[in-house]
């Protein structure tokens, strides 16, 4: 088996560098010993199996006929970060655009080890056997030091990982505030366009996570645990005032009882909060996901939320100061980008960061410094 990488047949024109997929030789029958799949070598035919080149209308077709291969592929083309893939992405996300908002969107979050993934997938197999199509959306954090991703998400919701009408996108963080993707938005448009009208968001539990995925959801829920010495930290405003609705997850054997102690602490301290969403009053519930449990009583939670909402008006309301903020929020990255690749930004900022690493030039000077080179 030859080691020498060679350029897949789809990279775009442009990608250049920056494009890191490569593709290498098989043993001579393939690796499953299937002779189709064998590699072309030089010279020879081109596999029938090499995968074309679709066009931004093509991408769009695909993703309204809920193909999943091309749904797959185009939500791969917004997420990637090359600028030959920028335009491209957003033709298809115009295209799309028009048969985009038809579905609930629900934000989860919880500390690590609050199963998550176990919820996600209990409520995603009781959705898919009432009628609904799924779409789950879970970012892992990526490595500060790699940037790889072990992206296990899907391995682990092995009910619904295999189903048609669940689709499962694991995304790398990307090392973005919060540690959510920085494309999920685009993603979630993508879903709701191949049909699919119940957006599941994992967050990956950790920073300010939380409050992004709050601005991209409209039903938002906290996972929490008994017994685990968290009940005063979850008390505390900041994250439980984002919670549409709270869950005492593993509520199940000997841990029944101390979960319903803390839904009752939880229930108290929520009535002194202010709520999440005008018009809406946050409860707080047990449920046991492992043995799909209260499961069913929370959906009609999340349901009640959609009909009030609905009729006031908030819920529309809320969408479009998402979307404004979504432009601010664009708007921010993108000069930051520029900042950063700015040549003399580039040249300089090294022995900026030196000099405020030697205490020889406080911060904010440094900062100063940095703008005014920018500006010109």
């Amino acid at each position: 088996m030859s080691n020498d990488p060679k350029r897949p047949s789809w990279v775009p024109e442009g990608g250049g560098e920056g494009f890191a997929c490569s593709v290498m030789d098989g043993v001579a029958a393939g690796h499953d010993g299937i002779r189709s799949y064998k590699t072309a070598g030089k010279g020879k035919k081109k596999s029938k199996y090499a995968r074309p080149k679709l066009t931004p209308a093509q991408l769009a077709e695909g993703v309204l006929n809920t193909d999943r291969g091309i749904l797959g592929r185009a939500i791969t083309l917004v997420e990637s970060n090359l600028p030959a893939h920028t335009d491209e992405a957003q033709d298809v996300l115009k295209t799309l655009l028009p048969h985009t908002g038809k579905s609930i969107r629900v934000g989860i979050t919880g500390v690590p080890g609050v199963g998550k993934s176990t919820f996600i997938e209990s409520l995603g197999y009781f959705l898919i056997n009432n009628g609904y199509k799924v779409a789950v959306l879970a970012v892992d954090p990526s490595s500060s030091k790699s940037g790889g991703s072990i992206l296990g998400d899907k391995t682990r919701m092995e009910r619904i990982g295999r189903d048609e009408r669940c689709f499962i996108r694991p995304s790398p963080s990307g090392g973005t505030l919060g540690g959510v993707a920085r494309k999920t938005r685009e993603t979630m448009l993508i879903c709701e366009a191949a049909g699919f009208d119940v957006i599941l968001i994992e967050t990956v539990g950790v920073g300010q996570s939380e409050t992004t995925v709050r601005s991209m959801s409209d039903f938002f829920l906290l996972l929490m645990l008994a017994g685990a010495g968290d009940e005063l930290q979850g008390i505390k405003k900041g994250i439980m005032e984002l919670a549409d609705a709270l869950i005492i997850n593993k509520a199940d054997g000997d841990n029944k009882r101390p979960a319903e102690m803390a839904r009752n602490e939880y229930e108290r301290a929520m009535h002194y909060l202010q709520p999440s969403t005008e018009g809406w009053i946050s409860h707080a519930f047990t449920c046991s996901a492992i043995k799909d449990k209260g499961i069913e009583e929370i959906w009609k939670v999340i349901l009640k939320f959609k009909e009030i909402t609905g009729e006031s008006g908030v819920f529309d309301n809320h969408r479009r100061q998402q979307n404004i903020n979504w432009v601010h929020d664009m708007v921010d990255e993108h000069l930051r980008n520029l900042f950063t690749r700015h040549p003399k930004i580039v040249e300089t900022l090294p022995g900026i960061e030196k000099e405020v690493a030697d205490e020889v030039l406080p911060a904010v000077a440094a900062v100063q410094k940095l703008i005014n080179i920018f500006e010109g």
